[in-house]
């Protein structure tokens, strides 16, 4: 099943409000478990990124794949950062 660019934008989008709406809805107590609980999925997105970066064929594809897992080990390593500040 191939998506079109127009789908997977659309699905992008839907994902991002979807994202600030449940997130802006979370009580301020519950803000460290849920820093938490994201960290361990952006170590998850990580490993899918090197996974896709490992099998890309392009240079496109590789540049893509490489901004993921940097950006995506920024995130990870930024979030665990905040959480521990919070947790002081």
């Amino acid at each position: 099943m191939e998506l079109g660019f127009w789908t997977t934008l659309y699905i992008f989008m839907l994902a991002a409000f979807t994202g600030y709406e449940v997130i802006s809805r979370v009580p301020v107590i519950l803000h460290t478990p849920l820093m938490s609980g994201s960290n361990f999925i952006h170590g998850v997105v990580v490993v899918g990124a090197m996974f896709a970066l490992g099998h890309a064929e392009t240079p496109l594809e590789q540049a893509i794949g490489f901004f993921g897992v940097l950006l995506g080990a920024a995130n990870a390593a930024g979030g665990y950062a905040v959480t521990e500040r919070m947790l002081e």
